[in-house]
């Protein structure tokens, strides 16, 4: 499993989205490492296996913007469990 945290720079979301995601993987009772990247992308965005938390797409669009949409407990649990299509 590919979990992967990106971030634009300076995100004021970015230690929130990072305590929110180990939790999750933690309830989820996963010890899979977290990939950060840093960089032009809508943030936070949480990929796990390539595929955004939130929208269900494969990848993220280039861009260095906050998100409206930010994660939630509920979409990234989903998303570990392989579920994310039912939530």
């Amino acid at each position: 499993m590919l979990v992967e945290l990106l971030l634009a720079p300076q995100c004021p979301h970015a230690e929130d989205a990072r305590v929110m995601l180990a939790r999750c993987l933690a309830e989820a009772g996963l010890a899979v490492p977290v990939v950060e990247r840093v960089g032009e992308y809508p943030s936070p965005t949480m990929l796990v296996n390539g595929v955004d938390v939130m929208t269900g797409a494969a990848g993220t669009p280039t861009m260095q913007a906050c998100r409206l949409d930010r994660p939630t407990p509920r979409r990234v649990l989903a998303a570990l469990r392989g579920q994310a299509g039912t939530v």
